[in-house]
């Protein structure tokens, strides 16, 4: 399932790290394995048994299954620097805030009984600390990729097509058929 705001906020952070993650799939399973502090927790997070994660952190395996690689390198990146991550998402959410690039289909609603057709934009904004903060806490409380989606295309709306709020007073804008999206702190 590819969550394309989700991911490029996780991307945005990834950004930030001060060193690589672990490249081999035994260091991997250390990690894991050191972060969930049992062997049985890393197994049932990955869907393998527990003997599977004590012979990767052995080293008697060494190649996983394309998918439980895959597995592996989320689970990694997403526990990878927790402190250096928090850092990033307190920059942007205070002081910073973000850049988002997309290219995407956006449709307008004005006055009450008009609209514009749906087109296919290409936009790169710089969003206010306020918008980072409301991805960040949203993506951090598990909101949907709509929810993030709707809270994204409220600030693009804001900053792009009303100019921060100066012109177009009431527009509304939908954001859809999303085709690529980057957002870099």
């Amino acid at each position: 399932m590819v969550d394309p705001v989700g991911d490029g906020l996780d991307r945005s952070l990834e950004g930030a790290f001060t060193r690589p993650i672990p490249k081999s799939a035994q260091a991997q399973m250390k990690y894991l394995v050191k972060q969930l502090k049992t062997t049985r927790a890393a197994a049932q997070l990955l869907g393998v048994s527990q003997r599977t994660v004590e012979r990767y952190v052995k080293g008697q395996l060494k190649r996983p299954r394309p998918e439980l690689r895959t597995r592996m390198e989320r689970e990694v990146r997403r526990r990878w620097q927790p402190q250096v991550r928090a850092r990033a998402k307190q920059k942007a959410s205070t002081t910073d805030g973000l850049v988002l690039s997309t290219r995407a289909r956006f449709g307008f609603t004005a006055a009450p009984g008009t609209t514009d057709d749906a087109r296919v934009r290409d936009i790169t904004q710089a969003l206010t600390p306020q918008w980072a903060d409301r991805l960040f806490t949203a993506r951090d409380a598990g909101a949907t990729e709509q929810q993030l989606q709707r809270i994204a295309a409220e600030g693009l709306a804001e900053m792009y097509f009303r100019n921060n709020n100066t012109r177009a007073h009431g527009l509304g804008v939908e954001f859809t058929g999303i085709e690529r999206i980057d957002i870099d702190l």
